[in-house]
């Protein structure tokens, strides 16, 4: 796991040094850089050593020079793909690092090659011959990369903070991106908070043109979801099987480590189930991993203890008082290099320091949420098409009106939050029903904040298209399809990864696995949602596996009291600060409102909190 940057055009070698400064957490065991000033091409990379400790430098060249990568994440199938190429003619210099595996894919199957790639990845391969550089990221955005064209240069990077480094790269707030980010919690690509500068969305390709200066971005995979046809004889069993044999398989690829490497272990189904499978692959006594909070509708750790004895794995669990993870948001908001609204980003950085403590990689349970329907807003769907067909539209504000009346809890996905957040979505359109359940305001609130109205097909087009993208009638269908599009590759994925990477953590997630995300699409989903349950199938597949306590409890989110800080001000908000948008009155108010403990305004007040200082954090580092 690595950080990588670089630029053609204007600039100077100082440039890329700073760029690459800023990417140390990612890479802190080594850093390369490699410059072709006739060409005015610079490539920096910095190491998290994991796979081929002494053959894996970067940048990497092929024995020609027509080749030149700089690379981040893990390929698990590198080494077919080896093999496959080597019965092709190559001959590799590495005795197994996957960035020259990646160098020769190339070469031999050109702009196609990522298609056959099960892994996480962010890279940039100079072609010589063909006088481009050519661009990928993963099917699921697990490893970030930015690029901006600006002033006559071309740069790029795994980081938002360490791109702007670069003398030529403005950073201007883009509205647009502010907008979206208090409609979902999360900034979706291909935006930045900044105009101009822009992520790769997952599952797609660029290229740049050397000579004159354009880029190209390419699809090469989108997931869909295709039920199958025709049910076999016994779904439960049959199905069950291969979803056992596809979650080992994908297990036993992501064990496969140069460095120490534990497991992820909270005592829910997902984690459970990958460290079960782990048990049985590892050469060693499992080390499993969790933290707990003293207050207890935060934790969970009396699960993860039990289930890590059944296994007898070497667990570490480390307990916190929730208000001594106040200490560590300095130094995460140094680091967050985008604005990301998940509350849970704290408690997964905790945890992530926690097992770099004693490991370098780490393996967990994410995707099982998004794949399996695992997220309590299934749970409203079945109403929420009875309400939303019985209920009069001239009735909504009404009934939330009165929704409004119940008592503020904090307390870990109190019933009044669920009440009142499921209603306010209902006010909407069911395209935008997920967004406006999820986001920390909804349209109305937005159009008070901006002071401007608000276009819903602009403010939401990403969810609008993922719903009309999924063929499937089925609400619970559209509804994974909105968690897998958006919500995983843009929330997720991007929360794991700057959490592990600001403690130089690897960490890998085998519900991800191509192969297994190739079946799970596939599934029906009154398969996935069933009878009220979530992750049926999942469920009725591991039984074998978990013990019928861990599978059936009931779920529990990794969250933090962010609702309780605003309330006793433990968390404060500036207000002699100037916002860089819309109205000032807008915050004072709801900021009011939630001390006083009339609402519960946690979500925006949050998200505000985050953006403010994540910004301030940018100025200082230019």
């Amino acid at each position: 796991m690595c950080g990588i940057a670089g630029f053609v055009g204007d600039g100077e070698k100082q440039d890329l040094a700073k760029m690459a400064d800023c990417l140390a957490h990612r890479g802190p065991d080594a850093e390369g850089f490699w410059h072709d000033s006739k060409k005015r091409i610079h490539l920096a990379h910095k190491r998290l050593s994991i796979i081929d400790l002494e053959g894996g430098a970067q940048p990497m060249s092929t024995e020609d020079g027509a080749l030149t990568i700089v690379y981040n994440g893990e390929i698990y199938n590198h080494l077919e793909l080896r093999r496959e190429l080597e019965s092709k003619g190559h001959r590799f210099h590495t005795s197994h690092s996957d960035t020259e595996t990646l160098l020769f894919a190339y070469r031999q199957w050109g702009a196609a090659f990522p298609k056959k790639l099960n892994g996480m990845w962010a890279f940039a391969i100079y072609d010589r011959n063909r006088n481009q550089i050519f661009f990928s990221r993963d099917r699921f955005g697990k490893k970030p990369l930015y690029y901006s064209l600006q002033n006559g240069t071309f740069a790029f990077s795994s980081e938002l903070k360490s791109l702007i480094q670069h003398r030529r790269i403005s950073a201007e707030i883009s509205k647009e991106s502010l907008k979206k980010y208090f409609a979902y919690g999360f900034i979706p690509a291909p935006r930045s908070i900044y105009k101009n500068i822009f992520k790769l969305p997952a599952g797609c390709n660029l290229i740049f043109d050397l000579p004159n200066f354009r880029m190209s971005v390419i699809p090469y995979w989108r997931f869909v979801i295709e039920p199958f046809e025709k049910l076999p004889k016994h779904p439960e069993q049959e199905w069950g099987e291969q979803i056992r044999e596809l979650l080992a398989a994908a297990v036993k690829r992501r064990m496969v480590s140069d460095v120490p490497l534990g497991v992820f272990l909270s005592g829910g189904i997902d984690s459970s189930s990958i460290a079960a499978y782990a048990s049985k692959f590892s050469a060693h006594r499992l080390k499993t991993f969790s933290i707990g909070f003293s207050e207890k509708s935060f934790d969970e750790t009396d699960f993860s203890d039990r289930m890590a004895f059944s296994l007898g794995a070497d667990h570490r669990n480390r307990q916190f008082s929730i208000d001594s993870a106040l200490d560590v948001l300095p130094d995460v908001i140094q680091k967050l290099d985008e604005p990301l609204g998940d509350s849970s980003l704290l408690p997964t950085f905790l945890l992530c320091r926690e097992t770099r403590k004693t490991v370098t990689v780490a393996v967990g349970g994410d995707g099982a949420d998004e794949l399996f329907a695992g997220y309590d807003p299934f749970h409203a769907l079945r109403l929420a098409r009875i309400y939303d067909r019985l209920v009069p539209k001239p009735m909504h504000q009404a009934l939330r009106s009165i929704a409004a009346r119940l008592p503020v809890s904090h307390n870990n996905m109190s019933l009044d939050f669920k009440i009142k957040r499921t209603l306010r979505g209902l006010s909407y359109l069911k395209k935008i029903w997920n967004p406006v359940w999820l986001g920390p305001l909804e349209p109305s609130e937005l159009q008070a904040l901006f002071q401007e109205p608000m276009d819903l097909e602009d403010l939401y087009s990403e969810a609008i298209e993922s719903w009309d993208h999924c063929t499937q009638e089925n609400i619970v269908d559209k509804t994974l399809q909105f968690y897998t599009d958006l919500y995983l590759r843009n929330d997720i994925t991007t929360k794991i990864d700057r959490a592990s990477m600001m403690n130089s953590l690897e960490v890998r997630s085998p519900y991800l696995d191509v192969d297994l995300v190739d079946f799970v699409r596939r599934i029906p989903s009154n398969f996935k949602y069933r009878n009220g349950q979530t992750k049926y199938i999942l469920k009725k597949a591991l039984e074998g596996v978990l013990p019928k306590a861990v599978l059936y409890r009931r779920k529990h989110g990794f969250g933090i009291p962010v609702g309780k800080w605003f309330r006793e001000q433990r968390l404060l908000v500036d207000f002699s600060e100037e916002i860089p948008f819309g109205s000032k009155d807008f915050l004072h108010g709801r900021y009011e409102e939630h001390v006083r403990g009339e609402h519960d305004h946690r979500l925006f007040l949050w998200n505000y909190w985050i953006l403010n200082k994540v910004l301030r954090s940018h100025e200082k580092c230019r």
